[in-house]
């Protein structure tokens, strides 16, 4: 079925219409929002997803790139099914929650040990509580536009913009939410994204009061470029002289390499907030790391620093699905996935080159971003679309959606392991495609 409906009569307007009278803005999530209403997904299956018109589509986004074996894996679907019908929480421990914790253990030596929580937001909350209590420090530190999930203290700067950033060598730290405490912005350091010499000069400012550095290796709103090795040891080596920790959010990327875009680095770090991908579909979160740093969790010591519990944590549904889902990327599945994202930069590069479009694209691991600019960004700044560019954007993106593409609203892309070449030549052929339209766009639009 082809994609050009007519939306003003279409099932998605009528149920947004609903959705409007029961939810904020018509969702629960801000992400699924576009014009003039969201998709509503029907059913899916391997790398395509249906939505309630009956249009297929390619998935690229993946749940924000949350489904690294695509949508409903028969292996995933038949595990969780058996645990399902055995019950889906329980105020007891579960075999399978050990062994999980086992299985991610080994996939990286320094998960020391490890403990689940229900989301990727409460993973990152729950890393800073524990470097606070392991250190004794309150301040953390954190790259300027990073997304770490909505805890006041990881959200700070996400979302800024040139009319409150301050300066490239200094920058501020702005609220996302309005009402959030000042003491917040107060205890929130902010530091440029691969920019050694003036994120070391800030960090200075603060020796020994923060807690811990937070750290994306490859912050997707900053431009889905990898960190410079010497911009993350130079954080590493930082934070070992002055005591505090350094915290690596792999929510994102752990999907990169079989234990994760830190792979790519030399510099161990003292936690790991996890999320996305470990959880085989379901909602999940884990935080791994140094023995010394999670014991500040354990009820078992005299003086527990910080208290954490959770009545979903390790759910033996999300549990089940994720150990499948990780025992299934071994290192051949992380070299398909890979493969098949460095097949997409090479083509979607010579259809650049080809229509003479004004573009780019950065890449790591199995995910890529589109920017609608010469060069790559190499920090938030360089990566913040102008008017034109956002508008733009967001044609290029209706125009893959028409083609039977759909993207992360970016324009980022993620591979699964249930994609080939067939697909990605496809997103190419659309991408081209979609170049030759804004090539033909007049000025100012």
């Amino acid at each position: 079925m082809t994609a050009d409906l007519p939306r003003s009569s279409s099932r998605s307007a009528s149920l947004y219409a609903r959705a409007l009278k029961v939810l904020p803005g018509g969702v629960s999530r801000n992400t699924v929002l576009r014009e003039p209403h969201p998709l509503y997904a029907d059913r899916a299956s391997g790398c395509r997803v249906t939505d309630i018109e009956g249009v297929e589509r390619i998935d690229f986004a993946n749940n924000m790139a949350s489904l690294i074996h695509g949508h409903a894996h028969p292996a995933i679907v038949a595990a969780v099914t058996e645990q399902l019908a055995r019950g889906t929480a329980f105020t007891l421990a579960t075999e399978i929650e050990v062994r999980y914790a086992e299985h991610l253990c080994g996939r990286n030596e320094g998960f020391e040990k490890l403990r689940f929580v229900n989301s990727g937001t409460e993973a990152v909350m729950a890393s800073l509580k524990a470097a606070r209590a392991f250190t004794g420090r309150h301040k953390i530190a954190k790259v300027e536009g990073a997304y770490h999930g909505v805890y006041d203290y990881a959200e700070i700067s996400q979302t800024s913009n040139p009319s409150n950033w301050g300066s490239a060598a200094h920058p501020a730290s702005v609220p996302v939410a309005f009402g959030t405490p000042p003491s917040v912005l107060e205890d929130v350091v902010v530091i440029p994204f691969n920019d050694p010499q003036h994120a070391l000069a800030i960090l200075d400012e603060h020796r020994g009061e923060l807690a811990c550095v937070l750290l994306d290796l490859m912050p997707h709103r900053v431009g889905l470029t990898p960190a410079e090795p010497e911009f993350v040891s130079a954080l590493r080596d930082w934070t070992l002289v002055d005591g505090s920790l350094l915290v690596y959010d792999e929510v994102i990327t752990f999907r990169s390499e079989y234990g994760g875009a830190q792979e790519w680095y030399d510099a161990v770090p003292d936690l790991t907030a996890l999320g996305k991908l470990i959880g085989g579909g379901f909602p999940v979160g884990a935080i791994a790391g140094r023995r010394d740093v999670m014991d500040v969790m354990n009820p078992l010591v005299g003086d527990v620093l910080f208290p954490h519990s959770g009545t979903f944590s390790a759910n033996p549904v999300t549990m089940t699905a994720g150990l499948v889902t990780m025992e299934m990327f071994d290192h051949d599945a992380v070299a398909h996935v890979n493969g098949l994202a460095r097949r997409a930069v090479d083509g979607i590069e010579s259809a650049i080159e080809a229509t003479g479009v004004s573009a780019c694209v950065t890449a790591g691991g199995s995910m890529i971003r589109v920017h609608l600019k010469d060069a790559p960004p190499a920090n938030y700044r360089e990566a913040f679309p102008t008017l034109r560019e956002s508008r733009s954007l967001r044609l290029l993106l209706e125009n893959l959606l028409d083609a039977g593409i759909l993207m992360i609203n970016t324009c980022s892309a993620s591979m699964s392991t249930q994609m080939g070449e067939d697909e990605i030549d496809q997103l190419v052929a659309a991408m081209r495609c979609g170049f030759e339209e804004l090539v033909l766009l007049p000025p100012g639009r």
